[in-house]
């Protein structure tokens, strides 16, 4: 049954990616249509990521309010409705409209994945099921962009959103039918706790975490929402081509996702301490990055596609070890906090350096600085995590007194 769960929860994975892809695959095609220019399309972008933010925050509670089963199934309901009211939209207020609540939705989508196998699996397998589950975010961007720009082409852009808005609804009755807490299925329970964010906030070891996802998340969002229009503006891409070239990038960067976590898991395996091992992985992630993203200034246009994709496998190949590190640093009842943490303060970095910026920036000075000055990003973030995170030992975490009762006026 824990399996037939992964499954479930790879597949709802695979569809987030997706809805949330749509609007940047098919903007060149329909941007005419609503008369917005990349400003616009940032200031979008920014609310959706402003969205994101704060709901990572608030699923966290909704999850462990209404359980797992229901919360995330409320969290699917509304990302699915939002995506697929985007075939709606008429202007670019309404997609800023809708595009917020398909942010609020799709912010659980990790946090419930991480509750899931948590109640599913024992501490030595989470990280495995895990993996299967974060494979959907590859997924979704090596064979979406082919298949949306097909369906914009073949049946309209409307039909784009509401196919893949309409997914989610397919999937939700089985969520529901199937999931149960593991007591109720006859398995054991994995036993849980939490520590609030305010008291993880007390740890020089969550800020590092967090600065780092402020620095890089960026990256990953800006290839996401803006490399389709580079393709299209820049090299001159058919709509065809950008298809391939998007497939080629995003099989790339699955790719990397796996190496960074072999290459990390070897050298500890080899001797190597936890921390020494993730951090030397970083620091190479870091170091390559820059001459990766140098695709935005070689005049091959496949060659730089190439680079793009190599871009993107280092980010991947960052993010699989920066994601590890909360669970290296603190005990499990602090890990949910400080993750949810860093999701936050990454969608703020999102916002601002995937969102506003580039839609101010890049219609007066181009791709080139704003690509190349992001992509030096990690070796700020790198130093971030070797100061605040230090060896990445497990910290201990300190017992909060309890505060004191109010003294009771006495009556004279």
């Amino acid at each position: 049954m824990r399996w037939v769960i992964v499954s479930l929860l790879f597949f709802a994975t695979t569809i987030n990616y997706l809805d949330r892809a749509i609007l940047g695959v098919i903007l060149p095609e329909i941007r005419d249509k609503f008369h917005f220019g990349l400003p616009a399309y940032g200031t979008i972008q920014m609310v959706f990521q402003l969205a994101y933010a704060g709901g990572s925050l608030l699923g966290g509670k909704l999850l462990d309010r209404y359980g797992t089963r229901v919360g995330y199934g409320l969290a699917v309901a509304v990302w699915s409705l939002a995506a697929t009211l985007n075939a709606f939209a008429g202007s670019a207020l309404q997609f800023g409209l809708f595009r917020t609540v398909l942010g609020l939705g799709e912010s659980a989508n990790f946090p419930a994945c991480s509750k899931a196998t948590a109640e599913w699996f024992p501490p030595e397998e989470r990280a495995t099921s895990m993996g299967i589950v974060n494979a959907g975010t590859n997924i979704a961007n090596i064979v979406g962009p082919p298949l949306v720009i097909l369906i914009a082409l073949k049946l309209g852009w409307q039909y784009c959103f509401a196919i893949m808005g309409g997914l989610g609804f397919l999937w939700l009755p089985f969520w529901l039918l199937t999931y149960r807490l593991p007591k109720a299925a006859g398995a054991a329970a994995a036993p849980t706790s939490k520590l609030t964010i305010r008291a993880v906030l007390k740890y020089k070891q969550a800020w590092g975490y967090a600065w780092a996802k402020f620095l890089t998340d960026p990256i990953w969002w800006f290839y996401l929402f803006w490399l389709p229009t580079y393709l299209t503006d820049v090299r001159h891409f058919t709509p065809s081509q950008r298809g391939t070239a998007l497939t080629i990038v995003y099989s790339i960067s699955g790719l990397g996702a796996l190496a960074g976590g072999v290459v990390s898991s070897l050298l500890v395996k080899r001797g190597w301490t936890v921390g020494k091992a993730r951090k030397r992985t970083l620091l190479f992630c870091a170091v390559i990055m820059p001459a990766c993203s140098l695709g935005v200034i070689v005049q091959d246009a496949w060659f730089a596609v190439l680079l793009f994709g190599l871009a993107t496998a280092a980010h991947q190949a960052w993010m699989t070890n920066l994601f590890t590190t909360p669970a290296d640093v603190f005990p499990a009842e602090a890990v949910g906090s400080a993750n949810g943490f860093g999701v936050c303060i990454g969608g703020l970095g999102g916002a601002l350096f995937s969102g506003i910026i580039p839609g101010l920036v890049i219609p007066h000075v181009g791709y080139v600085p704003v690509l190349l000055g992001m992509s030096c990003f990690y070796v700020p973030a790198w130093f971030f995590v070797h100061r605040l995170m230090g060896g990445l030992e497990m910290v201990t975490l300190r017992e909060e007194a309890p505060s004191p009762a109010p003294l009771a006026h006495s009556r004279v």
